[in-house]
């Protein structure tokens, strides 16, 4: 693999790590501050929150600097931020560290996304990209178990010092690994906004909300599908989140052949076909203890085939400010994020079953398909326009 590639996994897997071991822990971290587990929640509002903010404000800053120096201070910032966390002393203080933990993530993915794509041979760049992904999946896989395992039974403070540590790793093979490449564009960030005046761009950005919140909408709520609906006991649950993150894995490096083989656009509605005939079809079976784990693996693998398409989807759309664009998709992820769960909880608190989160799910991605067929449509009728243009001047 190429070390610089590595670089962009390892920083992956710190971001995957952050973001995802606090849903683990949670119940530690509110004991630990005397606070209860719903008001524990903000500090996973807190950090989308920073993602949603930095991702377009610090990739548009830092526009006109070199790459490799750009990552390398993200990741700085990623590591000095995630390690006090560990030393947070109460609700307001840990709020404010998980904010600022937050705001490098959606940079970082965004412009290592373009990055990615320029260290790759031709032809290979959906490939590159998701060597980089593969450190959020892994993590979910390795990571985030072994983090909640070690926060719960020694101190919740252990994660976030891992977090810190996968950093430090991180900045050190950004520094050694990472060439210098051109800077990700020549204009200014005044300049860049423009790509906002691009109604396809707006059509991903609403899509990549809606079709991923769809895996979210499941996600969320795996738990309690896991033991009250399939009656397997509580241990079970981190055997169950291990096959999802295997998953995960698998379907990264398959959605990358998959937009190899078609057009980026097309592999994000062939995954969001698969999702939504898997979540509809897990909640008939979710009852049955073998067949929701077998669930839960295939729901990961399709979950992750979505990244990288979509991803290149957005570059692809944002010509001259693909950095920015890029940064925007990791935006619009936790967006996702936040609208999943909390659609698929409204269902749930009605009285309808864990299952109603996997409807909300199916749902949300069937409205994602409906999405990127409007953008093909939408170039269509752009390409038919530019030809009517050609023919008449000529």
């Amino acid at each position: 693999m190429n070390k610089a590639l590595l670089s962009l996994a390892i920083g992956g897997f710190g971001i995957g790590l952050t973001e995802f071991v606090i849903m683990g822990i949670l119940p530690d971290v509110a004991n630990a501050f005397e606070i209860s587990i719903p008001i524990a929640g903000h500090f996973i509002s807190a950090y989308a929150l920073g993602v949603v903010v930095g991702a377009p404000t610090l990739t548009g800053l830092c526009s006109k600097w070199q790459p490799q120096k750009v990552l390398l201070g993200l990741m700085v910032w990623f590591t000095i931020f995630n390690t006090l966390s560990a030393f947070a002393t109460g609700y307001t203080s840990f709020l404010v560290l998980r904010f600022l933990s937050g705001l490098p993530h959606g940079a970082f993915f965004g412009i290592g996304a373009v990055v990615a794509g320029k260290l790759s041979k031709e032809g290979k760049q959906a490939q590159g990209i998701a060597i980089m992904f593969s450190g959020l999946t892994v993590a979910n896989l390795l990571g985030v178990p072994l983090g909640t395992y070690l926060g719960k039974h020694l101190n919740w403070s252990i994660s976030f010092l891992m977090v810190g540590i996968v950093g430090i790793l991180t900045v050190l093979s950004i520094k050694f690994w990472m060439p210098l490449i051109k800077q990700t564009s020549e204009s200014s960030f005044v300049r860049e906004l423009r790509i906002f005046k691009k109604l396809e761009l707006w059509m991903i950005i609403i899509l990549t909300t809606i079709g991923t919140g769809g895996f979210f909408a499941w996600y969320s709520y795996i738990a309690p599908l896991i033991t009250e609906v399939a009656g397997h006991p509580e241990q079970v649950v981190s055997y169950a989140m291990i096959l999802a993150g295997l998953g995960m894995v698998i379907g990264n490096f398959i959605g990358a052949k998959l937009t190899e083989k078609v057009s980026p656009i097309y592999a994000v509605i062939v995954t969001l076909i698969f999702m939504v005939i898997l979540l509809s079809l897990n909640t008939f079976v979710a009852t049955n203890k073998v067949l929701v784990l077998v669930m839960t693996f295939l729901i990961g693998v399709v979950s992750f085939c979505i990244s990288t398409p979509i991803q290149m989807t957005i570059i692809n759309a944002s010509k001259g400010s693909e950095t920015l664009g890029s940064s925007l998709n990791q935006s619009a992820f936790n967006i996702g994020n936040a609208s999943g769960a909390y659609f698929a909880g409204l269902p749930i608190a009605m009285g309808y079953g864990y299952t109603a989160a996997d409807w909300v799910g199916a749902a949300m991605a069937g409205c994602g398909i409906f999405i990127a067929l409007g953008i093909i449509l939408l170039r269509r009728t752009k390409v038919k326009k530019h030809t009517k243009l050609s023919t008449s001047y000529s």
